[in-house]
């Protein structure tokens, strides 16, 4: 170590309070943890450290270790309350001159403070139009889903507030409301690749609050090989950091709750379709969950955790991809004979056809009465279209177009999409019926030879997408530098 060092190493330590000795000694600085003597593993690892005479540190397993070794009886010295009371005649261990090894700056470690979480404020909670104007910024259309969704959650989070009140006040012997609000659960229903599962995550990185995804194909009934209903609580406990108060006030989207749709013609047990929406029902009504802490399975080893599920929002989202032909039937039911009668095929290019569905459609398609009861909040999305795949491409923050402009402008060349080739990508993934999704493995496909040839020549400047290059009759527009 050089003179400079040294003397950075000296202000370091003098502004922590340190004096470079190992063990804790002259170290009156509490706000960083103590150090072994003899292992030399910190106070978060080894536990409460046993202070000797001579500011030298023991954690138990060290002071047992050296019990062990002097008296051979095994006696468990750890078990004992208050160590430091023992005279083990070490009073004058400062006299003996013992070598103590400096202690490297980056072992210095901390003590963590509790950070305070504030309570939740109502003041905290963004208004309905705030919220649909930050989810405007990433997702396009679905004008009528994100207003339902913004209504809903600002209402929700209202009801957790005035409910935390409610108890403040019960606590405080005072006139308490009599009033409650419910919970108000939500069913999004739309095509495949048309935002469902995107619009919930973009909503709750807005509010900040944990988010746990769960899929509901992988749900039984217990008792069964497969995850339990209780799974979905313990997701959500790891989001908020097992941080159960956190977790409570958290959103639990349920995606594909299509699939457990009751089985029709089946005989035998339906242990993942009508049985799982009946186990399904204490959790969104609100009930205490025991859930273990820091892993998905239950046995007398894990640390569990009970959670009130009264307060989380449930969003459970599916495609229904039979829904359509059951409200199709149901609307042409009225179709008659005359001049005003409306024809049978009325609906059949109606893109917002699934905003005419109803709870009788979604107990023909296999939901139970008791599971719909619990989710009166009804969303439906709109299949994408032409434009709105374009605008998808290129308008919203995290757009697709905008990631590759990004990525080659690492490489300092300017990537440009022309109108007509953003066109046939939409055309195209429409064509492929994936909805959003399609429109990232196309530009996969097509920007693989470019984003492979462009770092050869450090010359290219410009790289222009035409609509020639897509349909393979022609090539991408280069543009050299300078």
């Amino acid at each position: 170590m050089d003179e400079k060092d040294a003397n950075i190493t000296e202000e370091t330590k003098a502004e922590n309070g340190q004096s470079g000795n190992g063990g804790g000694r002259g170290d009156d600085n509490d706000a960083y943890e103590k150090i072994c003597y003899s292992c030399r593993r910190t106070e978060s690892k080894a536990g409460p450290m046993i202070n000797l005479p001579g500011g030298m540190c023991l954690c138990h397993d060290c002071m047992q270790k050296a019990f062990d070794t002097v008296l051979q009886n095994g006696f468990d010295f750890s078990k004992i309350q208050n160590m430091p009371f023992m005279n083990m005649n070490l009073s004058d261990i400062s006299k003996l001159n013992i070598p103590q090894p400096e202690i490297p700056q980056k072992q210095r470690i901390k003590k963590k403070t509790p950070k305070e979480q504030p309570a939740f404020d109502i003041r905290d909670i963004p208004a309905p139009h705030r919220i649909k104007a930050s989810l405007d910024q990433y997702v396009i259309g679905q004008e009528q889903a994100k207003k339902v969704i913004s209504v809903a959650v600002y209402n929700h989070y209202k009801r957790v507030f005035a409910e935390q009140s409610r108890q403040a006040e019960e606590n405080a012997s005072a006139a308490a409301d009599d009033v409650i609000i419910e919970k108000s659960n939500i069913l999004m229903i739309g095509p495949t690749g048309s935002g469902k599962t995107y619009l919930v995550k973009t909503l709750a990185r807005l509010l900040d609050v944990p988010l746990a995804i769960a899929d509901a194909t992988s749900l039984t009934e217990a008792g069964y090989i497969g995850d339990d209903i209780e799974s979905v609580i313990s997701k959500l406990l790891a989001a908020a950091d097992n941080d159960v108060e956190r977790a409570e006030h958290g959103i639990v989207f349920i995606d594909e709750i299509d699939k457990i749709a009751k089985k029709k013609d089946m005989n035998s047990r339906d242990v993942s379709g009508e049985s799982v929406q009946q186990e399904l029902l204490k959790l969104l009504e609100g009930s205490m969950v025991e859930v273990p802490v820091g892993t998905n399975q239950k046995n007398a080893l894990s640390p569990m955790a009970t959670v009130n599920t009264d307060q989380i929002l449930f969003i459970c989202g599916g495609a229904f991809p039979d829904l359509e032909r059951i409200v199709k039937e149901r609307l042409n039911k009225t179709s008659s004979i005359g001049y005003r009668a409306e024809l049978r095929d009325r609906y059949d290019d109606d893109p917002d056809i699934l905003s005419h569905a109803t709870n009788a459609d979604l107990r023909a398609f296999g939901m139970i009465p008791e599971f719909l009861g619990r989710l009166p909040i009804l969303v439906t999305l709109r299949k994408l279209t032409e434009p709105m795949l374009v605008k998808i491409l290129k308008e919203p923050k995290n757009a697709i177009l905008k990631q590759y402009i990004k990525l080659l402008a690492l490489d300092e060349v300017k990537l440009v999409f022309e109108d007509d080739a953003l066109e046939w990508i939409a055309a195209e993934a429409i064509k492929r019926e994936t909805g959003a999704r399609a429109l990232r493995a196309i530009m996969e496909e097509f920007m693989l030879d470019i984003m492979f040839e462009v770092p050869k020549d450090p010359n290219i400047g410009t790289v222009v997408i035409t609509r020639s290059y897509l349909e393979k009759s022609g090539g991408p527009r280069i543009e050299m530098r300078g």
